[in-house]
């Protein structure tokens, strides 16, 4: 665990009001006048851009408070800065203009809680629909979780701007109902001859209020069977990630083991997560006898979680203070018999199929994203490292077990489609090998601790390397064992606007 340094401390005092809340992580409370400049410094400094979290302090001090957060990789530090608005003027600097990263994450707090963002490039809507009634905010705590809209017309205004905007071009829609899409998603395709000039997305329309449900209705220890469902395939990094903030927030050292089992599972996951790619890759590029293999091999990956967890999904494993249940000595020998089997039949397959010309030339200088631009941007994980960005959450800020093993981040330059696959290529290889690590490296210790004090309005976040990136979760508990806000973070939500550059 890093630690913040005097220096790290003079230098987050002179930009504002500083609280040390972990060893790893400070809040910087700042005024509405040096919020951009504060933002701008750290950002100079080094500090990469998470995310931002809105709360509905109302109810508490009649505040609402918006939390821009960022990390400082190399030294493991996370940093909040915090700014608070009243009710009688919800205006506040955007930060987009120097830190575009943040588009989507201000555009979603101007939906969800009616944050006016001043000098912000596009603040139109990102979560709700154009039928959504205007000064309605759902994430408000005077919002009831079990309230109901009745679709209206789209208003004549926000539909002709739409159409004037890009009239000169041709426009191609996609989605949200497409064989190629594998959820619904719309994107508008403006062309110019064969050339994409401009793409706009619209996404959140199973947006399911996960966040409202848990804040209105939940107890802290049965949100990690509603955060595992947040993704249908990566799911125990979504449960890890809460697990972790709470237990920052109570004080919760878990035992050993139960670190080591949450990260053979993480590594599980990212297997299967990064196999269902591959296949999913390789069926787009019209190569489904590839699609087929993948999910085959994926398939030995699936019993093994089934194995150790009790089905296919590893669900209902992770309670805040460790895990529900133990990987028994009789488990290790078909843990280490079913990832030979998968290493071998992964890199073979890999390595033939990729060496063919026409899967070289649909993936070799297609989609780039530049350096500077995946910087600028914000992306996490693969997509990052694939663009030359050297992060990953388990080396930079080491969780679970991972601070016990040793393992390789690949990284590559090109940035193009073949660089990603060469990344998640490398990330399954070097994930056996760490699950191999922590399976024989396993200590004899308890896997939960039962007893915790409640610590009503703590703050903390909770943060994975999820098989697509940087996972974050942000954590305020309530009272009577409830959360008062829970945001999450998905690494989608930060490589979803990578789309913009990698398409034209």
């Amino acid at each position: 665990m890093h630690s913040l340094d005097s220096e790290t401390i003079r230098e987050l005092s002179s930009i504002g009001e500083v609280r040390v809340l972990y060893s790893d992580t400070i809040v910087v409370r700042v005024g509405y006048e040096k919020l951009r400049e504060a933002t701008r410094r750290l950002h100079v400094l080094g500090y990469r851009y998470s995310t931002s979290v809105g709360v509905d302090y109302r109810p508490i001090d009649n505040t609402y408070k918006i939390y821009h957060i960022f990390s400082h990789d190399s030294t493991g530090i996370y940093i909040l800065i915090e700014v608070s608005v009243s009710q009688g003027d919800l205006r506040v600097p955007s930060i987009t203009p120097t830190i575009p990263a943040a588009n989507w994450a201000e555009r979603e707090l101007h939906d969800m809680l009616g944050i006016e963002f001043e000098d912000h490039p596009e603040l139109e809507r990102l979560v709700l629909p154009s039928t959504w009634p205007r000064g309605v905010y759902p994430l408000r705590k005077d919002f009831p979780y079990s309230e109901k809209y009745i679709p209206k017309e789209i208003e004549e205004e926000y539909l002709r701007t739409e159409l004037e905007s890009y009239r000169r071009y041709t426009t191609i829609p996609l989605g949200p109902y497409h064989p190629a899409l594998h959820e619904p998603e719309y994107f508008e395709l403006y062309i110019d001859g064969e050339r994409i000039v401009d793409i706009r997305y619209r996404g959140f329309m199973i947006h399911r209020g996960i966040e409202k449900i848990a804040e209105a209705k939940l107890t802290l220890n049965q949100i990690p069977f509603i955060a595992e469902r947040i993704c249908g395939i990566c799911g125990f990094t979504h449960s890890t990630a809460y697990c972790q903030a709470v237990e920052k927030i109570l004080g919760i050292e878990i035992p050993d083991r139960a670190k080591y089992i949450r990260s053979i599972l993480l590594e599980i996951e990212r297997i299967h997560s990064h196999l269902l790619w591959f296949g999913v890759l390789l069926h787009l590029l019209g190569f489904d006898i590839g699609f087929m293999a993948m999910w085959r091999i994926r398939e030995k990956v699936m019993d093994l979680a089934e194995i150790l967890t009790g089905n296919r999904k590893t669900y209902g494993l992770n309670i805040v203070g460790g895990v529900r249940r133990d990987i028994d000595e009789d488990k290790k020998p078909v843990i280490f018999n079913t990832l030979k089997e998968v290493e071998k039949l992964f890199r073979d397959y890999v390595e033939k199929v990729f060496q063919l010309k026409e899967i070289r030339a649909r993936t070799k200088e297609i989609g780039i994203l530049t350096r500077s631009d995946a910087k600028k941007l914000g992306v996490v994980g693969p997509t990052a490292r694939g663009s030359g960005i050297d992060i990953d959450v388990r080396r930079d800020h080491p969780y679970a077990a991972y601070r016990y093993i040793e393992f390789k981040v690949p990284v590559y330059d090109e940035g193009d489609v073949y660089s990603r696959v060469m990344v998640r290529y490398e990330e399954v290889l070097e994930s056996i090998k760490m699950i191999e690590q922590l399976v024989k490296d396993m200590p004899k210790t308890s896997i939960v601790v039962e007893e915790y004090e409640f610590k009503p309005l703590g703050m903390g976040i909770g943060y994975t390397e999820a098989p697509r990136g940087e996972n974050m979760h942000f954590v305020i508990l309530g009272k009577d064992n409830k959360v008062y806000r829970w945001k999450v973070r998905s690494p989608t939500y930060n490589n979803i606007p990578s789309l913009y550059i990698m398409l034209k």
